[in-house]
């Protein structure tokens, strides 16, 4: 019996062992490889093109209501146009390049190129700065640090790269496993204190891409935010380059 004994509690030993092991993903992913997930998941359409509204919110409580158009096509070309009021209407931020940015302003018929030290600064009273609207490149500038893993999300540490051009200091992401859409972005200035929030909702996939139909930008030193509203979205269109040029720029004046 004790022999039998032994036994039982030495099987009991290798089968727990087996489920604890079994209870960790042989393959769990890095930080790393879900920050490239991420990137790919949003530059994954060959091009992207959207109508936007934005809903601008100050500290008191007043609102102010915008339109812009949006045209994407890879990972670097953008082009921000706005719609409406009639006060900002026809303003566009053009990104042909990381390196290479416009901004036009009908009220002055000018186009002008986007300093490096100016992409921090917020466009046109949004609370995204040059750089958010810009492309993110996480995998190129930040080392992604996996936290933890819980209620359907990876939960990722960014810390800058040496040389990777980060605009923050740390950022914290939370991203939807099933289609690795960034739901919560925590953005920290230099000095390590939280900058911005950025929240995503309604996400599904249109076109056959995952996507957000809403997000919401809070700069916390301001306590001011800007909801963006997809309301016609569309992937693949055919986006011709002769939109991101300097000279398109002006079309809508």
């Amino acid at each position: 019996m004790r022999l039998f004994s032994l036994k039982f509690v030495a099987t009991a030993l290798v089968l727990g062992l087996g489920l604890a092991f079994q209870a960790t993903p042989a393959f769990a992913l890095t930080g790393d490889e879900i920050l490239q997930k991420v990137e790919d998941v949003m530059s994954a359409p060959k091009d992207r093109s959207a109508k936007v509204k934005l809903t601008l919110k100050d500290k008191s409580g007043a609102v102010k209501n915008r339109e812009m158009k949006i045209l994407q096509k890879g990972k670097e070309k953008r082009l921000f146009t706005f719609l409406a009021p009639a006060d900002v209407k026809g303003v566009s931020f053009l990104v042909m390049s990381d390196d290479e940015t416009y901004l036009y302003t009908p009220a002055f018929d000018k186009i002008r190129r986007i300093a490096s030290s100016a992409k921090n600064e917020d466009f046109m009273g949004t609370d995204f700065s040059y750089n958010d609207l810009s492309q993110t490149e996480y995998p190129k500038k930040y080392n992604g640090k996996l936290l933890k893993e819980e209620g359907g999300k990876y939960f990722v540490e960014c810390t800058p790269k040496t040389g990777g051009g980060a605009e923050y200091g740390k950022v914290e992401m939370e991203v939807d496993k099933t289609s690795f859409m960034p739901v919560k972005v925590t953005m920290y200035d230099k000095s390590l204190k939280v900058q911005k929030v950025l929240t995503t909702s309604k996400i599904e996939k249109i076109d056959g891409y995952w996507t957000s139909k809403g997000m919401t930008m809070v700069d916390k030193t301001k306590d001011h935010s800007t909801t963006m509203e997809m309301i016609e979205l569309r992937h693949d269109v055919g986006v011709s380059d002769d939109e991101f040029t300097k000279r398109n720029l002006k079309k809508f004046h």
